[in-house]
């Protein structure tokens, strides 16, 4: 199979590789990129543990190619934190308990990122449908609603000491 050469910024690093058509995100950035924070779950779009954020969108890296991102922005969990410092939403999961086996804690934690870009100030049914594509086996939810809250607080908080 003739293979594509791809350009995708990943993480804020631009990388240009040479891929195979049918190649999955999730399978590109776990294999040839070492980003192994996208949990290979289900395969077929429901779990969430492989979300990934694209051109300011929450996917799912499992059922997107590869090459659907030439020319695309992808953050991997491995990209929330900065500078050696955890981002809001890492902090508040950490602080809020908001994980117990952490199969799904990076795809959550991806999702929580861009949930709250969309809706900085969601209510606790607001979190529960903007997460709803996000399966947890382990948690019963109430502690990643928790951590949920208390990152946009966090995040809150930063933009009005930013102003």
């Amino acid at each position: 199979m003739t293979k594509k050469l791809v350009t995708i910024k990943v993480n804020g690093k631009t990388i240009e590789k040479a891929v195979e058509p049918r190649t999955l995100l999730v399978h590109f950035l776990r294999e040839e990129l070492n980003l192994t924070g996208a949990h290979i779950g289900c395969e077929t779009s429901h779990c969430g543990a492989c979300t990934v954020d694209i051109d300011g969108r929450s996917v799912k890296a499992c059922t997107h190619l590869a090459v659907q991102c030439d020319g695309s922005e992808v953050l991997t969990v491995e990209g929330l934190a900065q500078g050696g410092a955890l981002h809001p939403v890492q902090e508040a999961f950490y602080q809020e308990h908001g994980l117990q086996c952490g199969f799904c804690t990076p795809g959550m934690l991806m999702r929580t990122y861009r949930f709250l870009q969309e809706n900085p100030s969601p209510t606790e049914d607001e979190i529960r449908a903007g997460i709803s594509g996000n399966l947890c086996r382990c948690t019963g939810y109430q502690n990643i609603v928790k951590a949920v809250q208390s990152a946009a607080r966090k995040l809150q908080q930063q933009q009005q000491q930013a102003a």
